[in-house]
């Protein structure tokens, strides 16, 4: 039996290899994203392990936005410690950008921009944190060192002069280029860095302040631990010492919780595509051991066992998988360079790390791609183990209908995935995300089970179509569509899970882009709007310069920030007071619209428990700050905010760093706008960050984020779409060799080769567009379900992008026109006498 299951694997080669090749894809992708996450990880991991001394001193929960600072008088009772050889104060500061020679800055696309002081002290790993690969490190006012990466693409050279743009007192500094460095522990995934000396730093980024933002305490070997403890007590309020190790622990936690969202989010897409394989895996096999029906009949009279035949067609899979699965292996690695190039122009540049292939990349490989296909190939296997001895006389073996009861099964799971897709959207409130992809998987494993029934009146209508525009023909591709309606179904379900996917996001993403244009033109009303596109602050200088101009009423400058109440991080709103009534008639529900230094107006979703007069004690940086509660009022329409609104003077005295996020600007009744809008212009000249926007400026930017991760996964979607490519030719190609003296007697009476190909084309234009419809169908329903569920988070308009949709069902078509090139053309090139010979 081994002998005759490895002869049937040779004679069948091409087939089996065009079913390997979902396995190769899938497993390429999941490969892929266990390479690239372990590469992301290993990079924070030196990141964190190399910036960090034996001991360090900073705020308790410090943040980069916090500007709590430790005087340098503080640091000397620090020296005295036993076990402590120096103590390094550091100064850190965020937003600090690199111009380059093209006037734009350097990233700014996802990574930090951060800026420190030059020490020469050792991290806990004894090692300089920087490595100078060209001159020395900045030692006046008028001089600055910048990592070899940012200075590449800056096309800078020592000597010449770098512009820099901040979000502090100082928004534009220059300074001459006396060094470039790199980071000791090989990379610092595509953030910019500035080392400025100590004295220069303290100017620009604390005030001139003799003070630093943290320090490092070196220690003798061993005595970290001690030196933390005794330092405890000596620190400021506010402050916290800690080992290097406990802090790089901590960070490295964090930084992992942060990142599985990212291979979640590939390995989704990877399941994805090992689901949509999963159908061209069944649909092959399930035909191979059909057109083998007498041959395994034979078997089975010559006395192979149930068993022998199904373990036989078993052990095809099993090749199928392990050919799959290395193949996948190898694309993975392919894969991971393209995510990381893919990742590198969104700012998260990898370049500095080699690829990490782990032993469990190679065990997941291979567990994943031998299991999804023995799993796919199982039905089928046991299905060739049924096969009669009798079978053996009989001209062909046919195949059966559904039975009643696996029908109520299908018509179940279609009821239970609709139920559980439902109740993930509005009844369930913790894991909503598993309901929702639970219910959806289910959903669609329910309608591909019953889209022989489903999908009839879609053939029969395209048949109509055929019928009066080919004839003929047409009726030959609509019959053969229609004699194996489980065959043509089935292929056509793996496209149908693409194109729900696709139309699904199409639906979101279409409401999302529509409600953020009704919702800024409801409460959009200033003439402008100073906002960084990427998300980062900038400096207040800006609205202080926007004041001065000549025909601007008002501006009024908006931040957030994130602080600690009652041990959770909350998100905070500031505002001027005294001008966002301009932006924003606040709706208070309780108490009075007051906001000063010492109070704080609660969003009505954090109301209960609260009444008005309670105090908050909201801690940010190591600074506690006690805010009186004035008033409750609805969320905020503009910002889309509903937690905790202060004054501007509230959240600096928390320590929170001094930059806007938003300025509003409002022109004088009768102003020049034109006039006006060039003066607003130059006021952030030399700003490259920080643009003007007026409504329709603004929403288009909104908009492009969304815009942005949309195209990513269509992107990641087409992976899917060409699995079901592949099962669409797949399957034409297994239907030829099935009907091959059917094609020789059609072409001995008269059939020419451009008709046959005609034929099969339409057969493939009817699979796709059957998979399009079902899942164009599904994916607008389930998309309008989770807009309904999503109305109180802010996705309020309903938006069906129809065009798109009818894009996306032509492209189908032109799909199937491509998936039937080579079958049609193999087709057509038979010879006549040997295809009417053909048993």
């Amino acid at each position: 039996m081994l002998r005759s299951t490895l002869k049937s694997l040779a004679a069948r080669k091409l087939r089996l290899v065009m079913s390997a090749m979902a396995i190769v894809l899938g497993v390429g992708f999941v490969t892929g994203s266990l390479i690239f996450t372990d590469t992301l990880g290993r990079t924070f991991d030196g990141i964190v392990e190399g910036t960090v001394g034996d001991v360090v001193v900073r705020a308790e929960g410090a943040d980069f936005d916090s500007s709590a600072v430790i005087p340098a008088e503080d640091l000397a009772p620090l020296e005295d410690l036993d076990g402590v050889e120096r103590v390094d104060g550091n100064v850190d500061a965020m937003g600090v950008f690199v111009v380059g020679e093209n006037g734009n800055v350097v990233g700014g696309q996802g990574a930090p921009a951060m800026a420190f002081n030059h020490t020469d002290a050792p991290n806990q790993l004894g090692k300089e944190v920087v490595e100078y690969d060209q001159g020395r490190a900045p030692t006046g006012e008028d001089e600055v060192a910048v990592d070899s990466l940012t200075a590449e693409r800056a096309g800078l050279a020592l000597g010449d002069t770098v512009q820099m743009v901040t979000a502090g007192e100082y928004p534009q500094l220059e300074a001459e280029l006396v060094g470039t460095f790199e980071f000791g522990e090989g990379g610092m995934a595509g953030a910019s860095i500035t080392l400025f000396d100590t004295a220069t730093a303290q100017k620009y980024f604390l005030g001139g302040e003799d003070a630093y933002t943290s320090a490092w305490l070196t220690t003798q070997d061993g005595a970290e631990q001690e030196v933390a403890d005794s330092a405890a007590g000596l620190v400021p309020d506010g402050f916290e010492a800690r080992t290097g190790k406990a802090i790089a622990d901590e960070t490295a936690d964090q930084i992992e919780e942060g990142l599985s969202f990212i291979t979640t989010f590939l390995l989704v897409f990877a399941g994805v595509a090992l689901f949509v394989g999963s159908f061209l895996i069944i649909n092959t096999f399930s035909i191979l051991v059909a057109q083998r029906g007498r041959e395994l009949a034979m078997l089975r009279a010559i006395g192979a066992s149930r068993r022998q035949v199904t373990m036989s067609v078993l052990v095809e899979a099993l090749v199928v998988g392990i050919v799959g699965s290395t193949l996948g292996l190898a694309l993975g690695v392919l894969l991971a360079m393209a995510i990381q190039a893919l990742f590198g122009t969104l700012g998260l540049d990898l370049s500095g790390t080699g690829l990490v292939f782990t032993p469990r990349t190679v065990i997941a490989a291979y567990a994943v791609g031998v299991l999804v296909t023995l799993l796919a190939a199982y039905i089928p296997a046991r299905r060739a183990g049924q096969v009669a001895p009798v079978e053996a006389m009989r001209e062909s073996s046919g195949t059966s209908g559904g039975h009643p009861i696996r029908r109520a099964l299908e018509v179940a799971l279609l009821v239970v995935g609709v139920a559980v897709f439902l109740a993930g959207l509005f009844v369930v409130e913790d894991n909503q995300v598993w309901w929702f992809g639970a219910g959806l998987v289910l959903t669609l494993l329910g309608t591909a089970f019953l889209s022989p029934i489903v999908g009839l009146p879609v053939i029969r209508g395209l048949g109509w179509l055929y019928r009066k525009v080919f004839g003929s023909v047409g009726r030959m591709a609509e019959e053969n569509a229609v004699r194996a309606p489980g065959r043509t179904a089935a292929t056509a379900s793996a496209l149908m899970i693409g194109m729900t996917l696709v139309a699904l996001m199409g639906v979101l993403s279409s409401s999302a882009s529509a409600s953020i244009d009704k919702q800024i033109e409801d409460t959009f009303t200033a003439d402008y709007i100073y906002s960084n596109a990427i998300g980062q602050p900038f400096s207040p200088k800006v609205a202080e310069r926007a004041a001065d101009v000549d025909g601007v009423r008002a501006v009024s400058p908006v931040r957030f920030a994130s602080v600690e109440l009652d041990g959770e991080r909350q998100f905070v709103q500031a505002v001027d007071p005294q001008t966002f009534g301009e932006v924003e008639d606040i709706e208070i529900t309780e108490g009075e619209n007051t906001l000063d230094p010492s109070s704080v107006l609660v969003g009505s979703s954090q109301q209960e428990g609260r009444s008005i007069g309670d105090t908050l004690t909201v801690t940010s940086g190591g600074q506690s700050t006690d805010l009186t509660i004035t008033g409750f009022y609805d969320e905020i329409a503009a910002t889309q905010n509903d937690q905790l609104l202060v004054s501007i003077d509230a959240l600096e005295s928390l320590g929170a760093q001094a930059a806007d996020n938003w300025v509003f600007v409002f022109l004088d009744e009768g102003a020049d706008q034109e006039a006006v809008k060039a003066d607003l212009e130059s006021v952030i000249e030399g700003q490259p960050l920080v643009t003007l926007k007026d409504q329709q400026s603004y929403s288009d930017e909104q908009r492009a984020s969304i815009n942005q991760l949309l195209y990513l996964i269509y992107a990641l979607l087409g992976l899917a779409i060409v699995i079901a490519i592949l099962g669409i030719v797949n399957t034409l190609g297994l239907s030829v060799m099935e009907r091959t003296r059917e094609i020789g007697l059609l072409r001995a009476v008269g059939l020419s080769r451009s008709q046959l190909r005609r034929m099969i084309r339409l057969e493939s234009i009817t699979i796709a567009l059957l998979g399009a419809v079902l899942g164009i169908g599904l994916g607008v329903v389930g998309g309008v379900a989770i807009q309904r569920a999503l109305e109180e988070d802010g996705i309020t308009v309903l938006s069906i992008p129809w065009l798109q949709l009818l894009v996306f069902l032509v492209l189908a078509a032109v799909i199937g026109v491509l998936a039937a090139l080579w079958p049609a053309f193999r087709a057509s090139r038979m010879d006549v006498l040997q295809a009417i010979s053909t048993e």
